[in-house]
């Protein structure tokens, strides 16, 4: 007990934020602030959002990457979000994940963006032992060929911030809203998502995986639970989110630059 309790005493400590069900927009805000204003390490759970939600990368552009009619027309929210990577459509089905961490927390991690995302494998493989073909695919993860993870990073001079949606569970009709992005991994050899997408419930219980989540974080960090509202102290006039949800108008602009482009090459 002595020697356990001296070893957590030598771990980095972090923060672990457990929720259920807030908002994909919330949890963005949250972590944007913990990535910039906080200098703690945190582990940030949420599991399930309330609606269907299609979150883009910074730099996403909607006409390459969603069947925006059909988005418009079923008033499908989209959120362009402040880290890159690429689009999910997420609900109550989708379990995040983000770690936020300083760039000195995790012992030989340089903080770019490859060497997270290994680091992350591992991390991950500590959970799904045991539990599936678990493999880090070009930056996706996967059981055997079938993504089931999407992750996105940002790094700032002293902190990075690793997030992940899992695909616990979905519905296939959610999936028609995303085109086949034009950059698209290799290892997708142009399947659509039906094909390429594969559901966590299949392979362990939902519970499951996030209490491995917490006892993985386990082994490289002291834990500390802290609950959402405690995190009031860091509630400040000076700091402005930049995930936000694209308006219609921005939306149905890009219809239209669409269009013109496909009048003019007829």
């Amino acid at each position: 007990m002595v020697i356990s309790q001296i070893k957590n005493l030598r771990l980095p400590l972090m923060n672990v934020v457990r929720m259920n069900g807030v908002p994909i927009l919330q949890q963005l805000h949250l972590e944007e602030k913990l990535l910039r204003i906080s200098s703690e390490n945190w582990c940030i759970i949420n599991d399930g959002t309330p609606d269907p939600t299609i979150v883009m990368g910074i730099s996403g552009k909607p006409a390459e990457l969603l069947d925006v009619k059909s988005v418009l027309q079923d008033k499908i929210p989209v959120i362009k979000r402040f880290t890159g990577g690429g689009t999910v459509i997420v609900d109550q089905g989708t379990v995040f994940v983000s770690l936020i961490c300083n760039k000195d927390a995790v012992p030989g991690v340089q903080p770019y963006p490859q060497p997270i995302m290994a680091w992350s494998s591992l991390f991950y493989d500590e959970v799904f032992h045991g539990a599936g073909d678990f493999k880090l695919r070009e930056n996706d993860y996967v059981f055997g060929s079938r993504k089931f993870g999407g992750n996105a990073q940002s790094i700032t001079k002293n902190r990075w911030i690793h997030h992940t949606s899992f695909l616990w569970d979905y519905e296939d009709a959610n999936m028609t809203y995303l085109k086949v992005p034009q950059r698209a991994p290799k290892y997708r050899q142009a399947r659509d998502h039906s094909e390429f997408i594969c559901r966590m419930k299949d392979i362990l219980p939902r519970s499951a995986f996030i209490d491995g989540t917490i006892k993985a974080a386990e082994t490289h960090f002291s834990l500390s639970s802290i609950s959402l509202e405690d995190i009031k102290y860091l509630d400040t006039t000076n700091f402005v989110p930049s995930s936000r949800i694209l308006t219609s108008k921005e939306l149905e602009a890009t219809i239209c630059a669409e269009d013109s482009l496909l009048s003019h090459s007829l």
